[in-house]
């Protein structure tokens, strides 16, 4: 997000875990940011990495330390709940923890989603029914149930 243009991750940047993301899931992650390819400066981020189960956890380390060996320029993120930094994974890798304050304003970053979310036709699409015309919106309310 250092500027307007810098597209967002690509799916292939991105793994979401669950409690049911697999080790196969993890591995072939893990493959894509330590194996060097053309692939260029990619920077690849495990979102909430501490809800992976304890045997997925201890293979996708030994994997890391395993895959580091070949690429020493990886860029890897991984994103946890503060709350739950006890868990595996984050432990492992406590002694890289950074804990990360936003460099950008809320106006600023709901500028840039805005601006990579939008659609330039929005003849028949959903993101109509969006402020901007943007395909991707939050619904959101004090109390839960109301039909969203």
């Amino acid at each position: 997000m250092n500027s307007p243009e810098q597209p967002l991750p690509t799916f292939d940047e991105v793994l979401l875990c669950t409690p049911q993301t697999s080790a196969e899931q993890v591995g072939l992650f893990l493959r894509r940011c330590l194996i060097p390819c053309r692939g260029g400066d990619k920077i690849y981020t495990m979102l909430y990495a501490d809800e992976l189960s304890y045997d997925v956890s201890c293979r996708a380390e030994e994997l890391f330390q395993h895959l580091q060996c070949y690429n020493s320029s990886y860029r890897l993120i991984i994103l946890c709940n503060c709350e739950r930094e006890n868990s595996y994974l984050p432990s492992a890798f406590s002694h890289c923890k950074v804990h990360m304050i936003p460099q950008r304003s809320r106006a600023e970053i709901q500028q840039y989603l805005q601006r990579h979310f939008r659609v330039a036709q929005p003849s028949s699409s959903a993101a109509a029914v969006f402020e901007e015309h943007t395909c991707v919106g939050i619904v959101s309310s004090e109390r839960a149930g109301m039909g969203k």
